[in-house]
């Protein structure tokens, strides 16, 4: 089977969420034997964090003009062949080539639900667009496949498949000589609105509990809200660290707090209880989906409520019982399988527009 990768992410972004998602599953479809790759590329892919980790021979690369980029990345891109291949997408575009069989790995749909404006009405058009000239699509839930069905009720829900995104085993418990327990609590990525970074700092104010802030740089703004809050010495910030130094700090803190309204699927609660932290969620979106022992789900933004999850943290046996069923938990989350689930879609799209393997 033929197959064509646009690696369009990794020009878009120097780090992020989908760079993970799509460089853990490139770098297991590349190995496959019954695949003949190609990856559509732009020069300056390799500043991505994730791309450089992986090696794609020269021979398999097709490298784009960067000129105009930032309008040919909203462009859809052409092959030239006359033979059927599955052209797939690491960011909502589809192939011209009427041979391409296109699918659409779908990751949320936080911008119709949060964001205004152009920059909505852009990502929005390119988006449907790639969803609804897709011969397949993945969502990476339940709950993403729900939203999608609901904004877009055109689409034939046959045509969409449910597949978990897995996690690193980068994220693993350290043996005890490693660690240092500490009463932080763990706060990992953005400080969007939904994310409720804010609530988090509130519900801190007047604790003893050191933050821990992981994520991109922060802004001026952001640093000064937080210390109108906590203490200079009551947070610390972490910016884009390494998954061996993420690792580290999810084992040696209290608890990961993940207080997001909404999330296509969740990754760090579940690199959190792979490395044995017990992980605060609000019970919302994908989160309640994915997390397993729903016993610290948050069922409102309430400060009292928070506080009352950490003092349950402070029961010995509850507390183990909750890290053993997190990592019993993330056991269900491999991107070997998600690799192998996703190539059973490719065999099914190829099949269902060709009748053939």
């Amino acid at each position: 089977m033929n197959v064509v990768f646009d690696n369009l992410i990794f020009s878009w972004q120097k780090a992020g969420g989908i760079s993970v998602v799509w460089s853990e599953l490139l770098k297991r479809l590349i190995q496959e034997k019954d695949l003949n790759f190609c990856c559509i590329e732009y020069p300056n892919a390799l500043k991505n964090i994730c791309r450089s980790c992986i090696n794609i021979p020269k021979r398999n690369l097709e490298l784009r003009s960067p000129l105009y980029f930032n309008l040919s990345r909203y462009l859809n891109p052409d092959v030239n062949t006359k033979e059927p291949f599955i052209f797939h997408s690491s960011y909502y575009r589809t192939c011209k080539n009427p041979f391409a069989i296109n699918i659409t790995t779908v990751h949320d749909f936080t911008y119709e639900f949060f964001v205004k404006g152009m920059k909505r009405f852009i990502h929005c058009f390119q988006k449907h667009n790639a969803i609804r000239h897709s011969d397949a699509i993945v969502c990476i839930s339940e709950n993403t496949k729900n939203d999608l069905l609901k904004i877009l009720p055109d689409i034939n829900p046959d045509k969409v498949h449910v597949i978990y995104n897995g996690v690193s085993d980068d994220f693993r418990v350290l043996g005890k000589k490693e660690l240092v327990k500490t009463k932080s609590v763990l706060y990992v990525g953005s400080r969007t609105s939904y994310k409720n970074f804010g609530f988090l700092v509130d519900a801190l104010s007047g604790t003893n509990y050191k933050l821990l802030i992981c994520g991109s740089k922060m802004s001026e703004d952001e640093i000064s809200f937080v210390r109108s809050k906590l203490k200079d010495n009551q947070f610390e910030i972490y910016n884009n660290i390494s998954n061996s130094d993420l690792n580290k700090l999810y084992n040696n803190s209290f608890c990961l707090a993940y207080p997001s309204s909404y999330e296509g699927f969740g990754l760090p609660v579940i690199e959190a209880q792979k490395a044995g932290c017990p992980v605060i969620a609000l019970d919302s979106s994908s989160v309640a989906e994915i997390i397993g022992n729903k016993t610290l789900l948050l069922h409102s933004l309430k400060r009292n409520e928070f506080l009352k999850k950490l003092d349950l943290l402070k029961n010995v046996e509850l507390k183990e019982q909750i890290i053993n069923d997190g990592l019993n938990n993330a056991i269900r989350f491999s991107w070997d399988e998600t690799a192998k689930k996703y190539l059973e879609v490719y065999k099914i799209a190829f099949n269902n527009k060709t009748g053939k393997l």
